[in-house]
């Protein structure tokens, strides 16, 4: 039995999560919000950094920390139909419905699109989504060459490409950096650290944690222990990859509005960059990046939406749900990357605050004795305040009034909560009751029985 891994491991393995991670919204926002951002560039990368590496970072130490075979097992701390619902709506999230299809939209949007012609777009969408999700298929059906395949072949390719960009981005700026937009005049902090949602990494970290630490477990480590220090190391070569390159897209962003002034979204950003600096050469280079990087992702979701979805379905075999949900996502993908984007802002507002509560839960568990009612507590409080933050979000990106019915909770909270109106309103009252809950639970020593067993 062995206690620890090999540095060359620890690096595979950390190379092959970045991989996962690294795909269609961290190419795009990252440009978006550095643009945005101007001058403000600092605090606004900072804010999304702590959701767009830190929180992705802590969900995968989470699912190790917590000893659980996968995260419906971790979220049925709070209650077991609860779990169900929380998980299937995430793994569907960052499934089929929103993140797998935005792979393919956004190398074909920003890859290939330059190539096709103004009437044959959606045409050309079809075609390139159909030959992205065989390829997919193709992957998908033999998980267990995950390391080999993607952290060894397809991964490094994407950190070369993008390092060439980058290196030249900041060896010969574009040009000088502009005053802020009016989000991130004031608040940029606040808005960076919204924005890091988009990327959906703290919800798929999740998901990829237990690809890592199946990982981990067949090169012959079985502690506990020994398993929660390899995923904390392999964690961290996965976050520092994608730290440096978001930084760099994002400074790519600030010094390329004095030239092409703001775009729309990220992608005409990189695009324009690589002509800038390559010229023609420079689009087929950000076609190969974008490509290899969204592929990467694509192969994890699907992986990982059959191989849970399997565990509800058993009679329901593991190659037929890779290619149920292939076929899904490459139907979805063809109502555009605009349509997917803007649906998944209601959903990401409502899962993402109730995802981030289970983790730090996850960390603070022991000091309440890992009492169910603390974990009830939080998370319904949570769920009170991030349910109508999507239902408001929702109203928003439908352009329609608030629902009638909601307008007066919608002026009672922001009435009363802190940061209500930057999006974080059910941050204070989560961990105040976390607080009061978890102190209850250590003066009032709850019988075994109510407790929930590590």
């Amino acid at each position: 039995m062995k206690t620890k891994l090999s540095f060359s491991y620890h690096i595979a393995i950390g190379v092959m999560l970045f991989a996962l991670f690294f795909g269609a919204g961290n190419l795009i926002f990252p440009a978006e919000l550095g643009q945005g951002s101007g001058s403000n560039l600092l605090p606004a990368i900072i804010g999304f950094l702590i959701t767009g590496t830190g929180l992705p970072l802590l969900g995968v130490l989470a699912i190790a920390y917590s000893g659980s075979e996968n995260l419906q097992e971790l979220a049925g701390r709070i209650h077991p139909i609860y779990a169900l619902c929380f998980t299937s709506l995430l793994y569907l999230t960052i499934g089929p419905f929103f993140a797998a299809p935005r792979t393919a939209t956004v190398a074909y949007e920003v890859g290939f699109q330059p190539f096709i012609g103004e009437g044959s777009q959606q045409i050309g969408l079809f075609i390139f989504s159909f030959i992205f999700f065989a390829v997919t298929l193709l992957f998908s059906l033999k998980p267990a060459k995950l390391v080999d395949n993607v952290g060894k072949i397809l991964a490094p390719g994407i950190v070369i490409l993008l390092a060439i960009l980058l290196s030249l981005v900041v060896i010969k700026p574009m040009g000088s950096i502009e005053a802020p937009l009016e989000a991130y005049a004031n608040g940029a902090f606040v808005t960076g650290f919204l924005e890091g949602y988009n990327t959906m990494d703290a919800l798929a970290s999740l998901v990829f944690a237990i690809i890592v630490i199946k990982a981990i477990r067949c090169m012959g480590i079985t502690s506990k222990h020994d398993i929660i220090r390899s995923t904390a190391k392999a964690g961290t070569v996965a976050i520092i990859l994608l730290s440096v390159i978001y930084v760099g897209i994002a400074y790519l962003g600030a010094t390329s509005t004095h030239v092409f002034g703001v775009f729309e979204n990220g992608g005409p950003v990189l695009s324009s960059a690589s002509t800038y600096y390559f010229g023609a050469l420079g689009t087929v280079l950000l076609a190969i990046v974008i490509t290899l990087a969204c592929l990467t992702t694509a192969i994890g979701l699907v992986t990982a939406c059959a191989e849970y979805f399997q565990t509800l379905l058993p009679k329901v075999s593991y190659s037929m749900l890779v290619v149920f949900f292939s076929v899904l996502t490459f139907v979805i993908a063809n109502f555009g990357l605009t349509n997917i984007i803007k649906y998944s802002e209601p959903v990401l507002m409502f899962l993402y605050p109730l995802a981030i509560v289970l983790i730090l839960l996850t960390f603070l568990s022991p000091l309440f004795h890992h009492v169910r009612s603390v974990y009830v507590s939080a998370t319904i409080v949570t769920f009170l305040i991030s349910i109508v933050d999507g239902l408001k979000t929702l109203a928003r990106t439908l352009e329609i009034d608030n629902f009638s019915w909601l307008k007066p909770i919608l002026t009672f909270y922001d009435a009363v909560l802190p940061l209500y109106d930057e999006g974080l309103g059910w941050l204070l009252p989560a961990l105040i009751v976390m607080v009061i809950t978890g102190v209850v639970a250590r003066v009032y020593k709850p019988i075994t029985a109510s407790a929930i067993r590590k």
